[in-house]
C-alpha cells in the first residue's frame, strides 16, 4: 500500500482550471447576509475569532477544503493533495464597511473581492467576514473555485456549514493530520499504470453485459448528435458578448418566491420558465434602451442542468450539464413570452441535450481534459450563447450560523469568454435571491438592467392578475348522499302505509 494520497480530478473539473485566465476567473461566489446575533461585540463589530473557531470546526465534513493542487509531471494533469500547511486565518479573513454601510457599498466590495483570482497554490476558497453593515447585520462573501463544486453542491456545502435550528454549537473535531502527498515520480508511475488497467476495464464490461452497453452507446451518440445540433451556429452579438476585462460589477435584487409561483400557477409553465421569461423581457428592455433593435436578434441563454444524482449529494466536484435556449426577447406580450419559454423548456427536456453533454464530458476521462477544453474554448469563441442563467434550489426554511440567522444569499457565477454578463438565481426560505455578475467597462449601468428584471417581473404579475382561475368544478353528490332520498322515500310510503304523516323536509 502506497504511504500517501491524492485525489484525481475529473476531466470536467480540470476544463476549469483550463480556462482561466487574467480576465477569465472561474469562481463561484456569494454574498450572504445574516444577523449579528451571537457575534455581536461590543465596540459594534463580529468576533471575527469565533467565527474563524466555527468554521473550523467543521472542515472535517469538507476534507476538500483543506488540500491544495498538485501536478502529475509530463501530461500537467492536477490532482488533490493534503495542504501540510493549512491555516485557518488565510481562507477566513476580515473586513469592514464604513459604518452604517449599506447595501450599495457592500456591492462594491464583493464585486471587488470577486475580481481577484484565487491563489492555486493553497485551498482554492475564501470566506470574507464583512462588518459594519447597517440594522445589526453582517455580511460573509464567499470564494470557491469552479473546479471544486457546481451549484448543487454549493448548496450542500452550505447546509454543512449552518444549521436548521439556532442553537449550534463550535464541535470539537480531531486535528488535522494532512496525508503525505506524493511525489512527482509517484504520480508519473501512478498515472501510467491508470492508463494501462483502464482498457482491460473497459473489455471487462463489454464482455459482461454487452446488449446493455450497446444500447448505451448508441443513446449516448444520439445524444451527443443533439448537442452538438443544437449548439450550431452563433448567436447573434449583443453588447455583452465581446472581450472582458479582470474587473467586475456585482448587483442583486430579492423576490417572493411565492409571488413568482403564484404566476406560475395562473399562466403555466415552471418557476425556472418564469425566470427565464423575466429575464427575456429584461434584455429586451436593457437593449431597446441602447437602441439595439432587438427583433433581428437570434438572442440565447445556456441553462447548466444538474446530473447529480441522489446517491452523489454531499459530494463535491463538478455533475453538471446544460441546455442552450433561445430566449424571446422580440416578444411584447409577457403572456405570450411566457408561453413561448415554456414550449422551447418542454422542448428541451423531451431532447437529450444535457445527456450529450455529460456524454461528451465522459468520453474525455478516457481522452483527457485537452478534448474537452478545446472543445470548450472553441465553442464559446463561436459564441453558441449570449449569457448564463443558472437557478439553484435551496432550503426552504431558515438557516443559523451558530444562532445567527442567514436573511439572503446571492450567488454569483463566472464570465466566460466574450461573456460580459451572468445570471445566477438562489432560492432560500420563501424569497428568490438573483445575482448579477458583469464586466466592469462591458456593463456600467448594470443596475439599468436589474431595473429592467424588475419591471420585467411586474408585466408578469400584471398579465397574471388579470387571468381569472378556472373555479372548482362542483362535486357530484356522494353515493351515500344519493341513496339517502330514496331512503326517505322508502320510510314516507312505510309510514303513509301504517297512517302516519310524511316526516318535514
Amino acid at each position: 500500500m502506497p504511504n500517501y494520497a491524492y485525489d484525481r480530478l475529473s476531466a470536467m473539473d480540470t476544463s476549469f482550471l483550463v480556462f482561466e485566465n487574467h480576465a477569465t476567473h472561474m469562481h463561484v461566489a456569494a454574498t450572504v447576509i445574516f444577523d449579528k446575533g451571537p457575534f455581536a461585540t461590543a465596540d459594534g463589530g463580529v468576533d471575527i475569532e469565533r467565527i474563524r473557531a466555527y468554521i473550523e470546526s467543521r472542515l472535517y465534513r469538507i476534507p476538500r477544503y483543506r488540500q491544495r493542487l498538485a501536478w502529475i509531471p509530463l501530461e500537467n494533469y492536477p490532482v488533490w493533495v493534503d495542504d501540510d500547511h493549512f491555516n485557518i486565518d488565510y481562507h477566513v479573513r476580515h473586513t469592514s464597511l464604513p459604518r452604517p454601510g449599506d447595501e450599495q457599498q457592500l456591492k462594491r466590495l464583493s464585486a471587488r473581492i470577486v475580481s481577484q483570482q484565487l491563489d492555486r497554490g493553497k485551498p482554492l476558497w475564501e470566506t470574507w467576514i464583512v462588518e459594519g453593515l447597517d440594522g445589526d447585520r453582517f455580511a460573509m462573501v464567499t470564494k470557491t473555485h469552479h473546479c471544486m463544486i457546481d451549484g448543487i453542491s454549493g448548496v450542500d456545502i452550505l447546509t454543512v456549514l449552518l444549521d436548521m435550528a439556532p442553537d449550534g454549537t463550535i464541535e470539537e473535531t480531531p486535528p488535522f493530520i494532512p496525508r503525505p502527498a506524493p511525489r512527482g515520480v509517484q504520480l508519473l508511475r501512478e498515472e501510467v499504470f491508470r492508463r494501462v488497467r483502464e482498457p482491460f476495464g473497459i473489455v471487462s464490461r463489454v464482455l459482461s453485459t454487452p446488449g446493455e452497453l450497446a444500447n448505451s452507446m448508441m443513446e449516448g451518440l444520439s445524444a451527443v448528435g443533439e448537442t452538438i445540433v443544437g449548439s450550431l451556429g452563433a448567436a447573434s452579438e449583443t453588447p455583452f458578448n465581446r472581450p472582458i476585462g479582470p474587473h467586475r460589477r456585482f448587483d442583486w435584487l430579492t423576490m417572493g418566491l411565492g409571488e413568482v409561483k403564484a404566476v406560475k400557477n395562473r399562466l403555466g409553465g415552471t418557476v425556472n420558465d418564469v425566470v427565464l421569461a423575466t429575464v427575456s423581457g429584461a434584455v429586451r428592455r436593457f437593449l431597446e434602451g441602447r437602441r439595439i433593435n432587438v427583433e433581428t436578434l437570434d438572442f440565447r441563454a445556456m441553462v447548466p442542468v444538474s446530473t447529480r444524482t441522489a446517491q452523489e449529494r454531499g459530494t463535491l466536484g463538478n455533475r453538471v450539464s446544460g441546455w442552450v435556449t433561445t430566449l424571446p426577447i422580440a416578444e411584447r406580450d409577457p403572456r405570450e413570452r411566457l408561453a413561448k419559454v415554456s414550449r422551447t423548456t418542454a422542448d428541451l427536456k423531451d431532447s437529450r441535450q444535457a445527456m450529450g453533454a455529460e456524454m461528451l464530458a465522459q468520453v474525455t476521462e478516457w481522452t483527457g481534459s485537452t478534448l474537452l477544453t478545446i472543445a470548450m474554448r472553441l465553442a464559446l469563441r463561436a459564441r453558441p450563447f449570449n449569457l448564463v442563467v443558472t437557478n439553484v434550489p435551496g432550503p426552504q426554511i431558515p438557516l443559523y450560523l451558530l444562532g445567527s440567522r442567514m436573511r439572503c444569499a446571492y450567488p454569483l457565477v463566472p464570465l466566460f469568454f466574450n461573456q460580459g454578463l451572468g445570471i445566477a438565481l438562489f432560492s432560500y426560505a420563501g424569497q428568490l435571491c438573483w445575482g448579477f455578475n458583469a464586466d466592469w467597462d462591458l456593463v456600467p449601468d448594470l443596475w439599468k438592467f436589474v431595473d429592467a428584471v424588475r419591471e420585467s417581473f411586474r408585466e408578469l404579475e400584471e398579465a397574471a392578475a388579470v387571468i381569472e382561475l378556472a373555479p372548482a368544478r362542483p362535486q357530484p353528490p356522494s353515493r351515500k348522499r344519493r341513496r339517502a332520498p330514496a331512503r326517505q322515500e322508502r320510510q314516507a310510503r312505510q309510514a303513509r302505509g301504517n297512517g302516519a304523516r310524511a316526516p318535514l323536509q
